[in-house]
């Protein structure tokens, strides 16, 4: 039997029909609900930003204090340990009271305001923005990691008056430097748009003008400041202990991939590639020192090799998620040239007895770093391309060029107007007795070896 089929006469849909359908498909379409969607916070990035900020701490107590300690007498050893770790836990105190909330909240380009003073609004539900849309950080998490990096720049200072400092003075001074000259250099460079140095597109990924070229020059200030040594070019001031030296060094190395490659924020390829350039420009500067003193003194030193080291970590730091894996190599052994010649020559032309040669390393190796960053980051170059609003080398050096100069004078006339302060108020330099004596004895009250 053949199957019959009943059929109506088809009948058009009201105009509005697909109207109606198409909105309902936008409305529950994922895309949608994607700018309405929480910020990610990523298990594995949390992870990683704490152990970079572990590694952080690592680099100053032990390893910067273990590096300068190595370098001064015997008799003033415990004075610098001293000095770095009480340093280093002041600025992170002060960081979480007004610090956090100056640097990277509101105010306007220069600043922030007060109005996280005493972490307020932060809580364990609060979120902190990364380099990727959509993606996040518990903020006290942020809060953490950026107090280290403020703490080892306040540390690294300590070398430059090394060795006839008084103790009171030192922290002082710290706590005011560090609320008027590093938290407006860190608001201007890190603080987003907003920032004044980041909106002109500078780049600086972990902190060469931030950390580097902000202490380096405060330390040759304090150099001046404070004055040369006793018996300096008259009596040997030669490293006491080599091996605490090569020691701080090393743990420097290690914990500087906290530093730089924790800076990406993220536990993705950007820091993938801050961390291989990071032991790229390291290695080369090692290897670049050493040759350096083998072909002028004749022999490579161990304390060469360890300088080297850390010329080349504070060169990449700028640098180091920007530009291409050659390009860090080219960084890295170019810093220890400009770096041999800012502990040498350049160090006997400013006639100022930078101890431990804070502005040597930090400052020129910085400086250095910083404009290579806006050379090294060009695509063509191998890097992975220039601040917002740059299209060439010339505009990003340019930029770059900008926040050192801006970096150097703001730093440099604060840090002259603090010790000024510090000096009506405390005295800078203990007594000639009591420097002759040595500070871990006159002090702490304490020595570091049996005599």
């Amino acid at each position: 039997m053949k199957e019959i089929v009943l059929s109506r006469p088809a009948r058009a849909l009201p105009a509005w029909v697909p109207t109606l359908l198409l909105l309902c498909l936008l409305v529950l379409s994922p895309a949608s609900h994607a700018a309405d969607a929480a910020p990610v916070v990523n298990k594995g990035d949390v992870a990683w930003m704490l152990t970079s900020t572990l590694l952080v701490l690592l680099m100053t107590v032990p390893g910067l204090a273990l590096f300068y300690g190595g370098l001064v007498r015997s008799k003033n050893v415990l004075s610098v340990l001293m000095q770095v770790m009480t340093v280093f836990s002041m600025i992170v105190v002060l960081w979480v009271i007004y610090g956090y909330s100056l640097a990277f909240n509101g105010g306007n380009a220069f600043i922030g305001n007060l109005d996280k003073l005493f972490l307020k609004g932060v809580t364990k539900d609060s979120l902190a923005a990364t380099f990727t849309a959509g993606v996040a950080l518990p903020e006290y998490v942020f809060v953490v990691f950026q107090s280290t990096f403020a703490g080892i720049t306040g540390a690294l200072i300590v070398g430059s008056f090394a060795e006839r400092m008084r103790f009171r003075a030192v922290l002082a001074f710290t706590a005011l430097w560090f609320t008027f000259a590093y938290l407006p250099i860190a608001h201007m460079v890190w603080y987003g748009p907003d920032g004044f140095l980041f909106a002109k597109g500078a780049l600086d990924f972990a902190g060469g003008t931030v950390v580097h070229i902000n202490a380096g020059i405060a330390g040759l200030v304090g150099a001046y400041m404070v004055g040369p040594r006793l018996g300096l070019g008259r009596e040997s001031m030669k490293p006491h202990n080599v091996t605490f030296t090569m020691i701080g060094a090393a743990i420097l190395w290690v914990g500087w991939f906290g530093f730089n490659a924790g800076s990406n924020l993220e536990a993705n390829a950007g820091a993938g590639l801050a961390f291989i350039n990071t032991l790229l420009a390291t290695a080369a500067a090692v290897l670049a020192w050493l040759l350096l003193e083998a072909v002028t003194k004749g022999k490579p030193s161990m304390v060469g090799g360890a300088s080297g080291a850390v010329a080349g970590l504070v060169a990449i730091t700028p640098a180091c998620g920007t530009v291409g894996p050659m390009g860090s190599l080219v960084i890295g052994a170019l810093a220890s040239v400009a770096c041999v010649w800012g502990v040498t020559g350049l160090k006997k032309l400013l006639r100022a007895d930078d101890a431990l040669d804070v502005f040597g390393v930090h400052g020129i190796g910085g400086i250095l770093g910083a404009l290579l960053t806006g050379v090294f980051s060009a695509p063509a170059l191998g890097g992975t391309g220039f601040g917002s609003g740059n299209s060439s080398i010339a505009q990003q050096l340019g930029v770059q060029a900008l926040g050192v100069g801006i970096t150097l004078v703001w730093s440099g006339v604060v840090s002259v107007i603090v010790y000024l302060v510090v000096k009506l108020i405390f005295g800078l330099r203990v007594s000639a007795e009591a420097e002759r004596e040595g500070l871990d004895i006159t002090s702490h009250g304490e020595s570091a070896y049996e005599s």
